[in-house]
């Protein structure tokens, strides 16, 4: 057999595509970052009829192209939460702004098997979007997401993402100095709001693209 370990995966996510689906998330597959991007622009977010998009903090958005293809957009009304420049103040403003948009695009710490959402946040902004607010929800979720089941999740999360997500933030935590998560009491730390999110209300208000790549933390 050729491939078997992209073969391997696709029996993974076609799996866990039918469990989300069976929690009324909309859920479809891409076989690459670059797919995923093209799934977005040509199918997904043509068929929403948007006018507004933002997003939350997301390496998995950013690799698939995704977020420059929008950030060239000009027909959408985009709240860049992603800009750099702007004031503490400002860019609070900006997360509030982006929890009434049309569109909300990020991914997920980890996702179970059976079809389970699993995130820890720092602030809290991004997971608010995934709960409520805006009209439509895109989450784009790599294959090393994939968790056997919560507890594994929430495992992943604290002594995986979380570390790596302190070090690439140049957070100032003992985990990023030592990539082992010791429950600080950090003012940097960023493990703050646990959400578990078992099912999309409204159904497939929330929709997902699972990657046949690794992706993000």
């Amino acid at each position: 057999m050729k491939h078997p370990i992209d073969n391997y995966w696709n029996l993974k996510l076609s799996a866990v595509k039918e469990n989300l689906e069976k929690n009324n998330f909309e859920v479809f597959i891409a076989d690459t970052a670059g797919a995923a991007k093209t799934l977005a622009t040509e199918q997904i977010i043509p068929a929403l009829d948007i006018k507004s998009v933002s997003w939350g903090g997301s390496m998995s958005f950013v690799a698939t192209g995704l977020f420059h293809a929008l950030m060239e957009n000009k027909d959408l009304d985009i709240i860049n939460t992603f800009d750099r420049s702007l004031s503490g103040e400002d860019m609070m403003e900006r997360r509030r702004q982006s929890l009434m948009t049309d569109l909300f695009i990020t991914g997920t710490n980890a996702l179970t098997e059976a079809g389970q959402l699993v995130n820890l946040d720092m602030m809290g902004n991004r997971v608010a979007a995934m709960m409520w607010g805006p009209k439509h929800v895109l989450l784009i979720i790599g294959r090393n997401k994939l968790c056997q089941d919560l507890e594994d999740a929430m495992f992943r999360i604290k002594n995986y993402a979380a570390p790596v997500n302190t070090m690439n933030l140049d957070k100032k935590t003992p985990c990023a100095a030592t990539g082992i998560c010791q429950e600080c009491a950090s003012p940097d730390r960023i493990c703050n709001y646990w959400t578990i999110m078992e099912k999309s209300f409204v159904k497939k208000r929330i929709k997902i693209i699972l990657v046949n790549e690794d992706l993000g933390f």
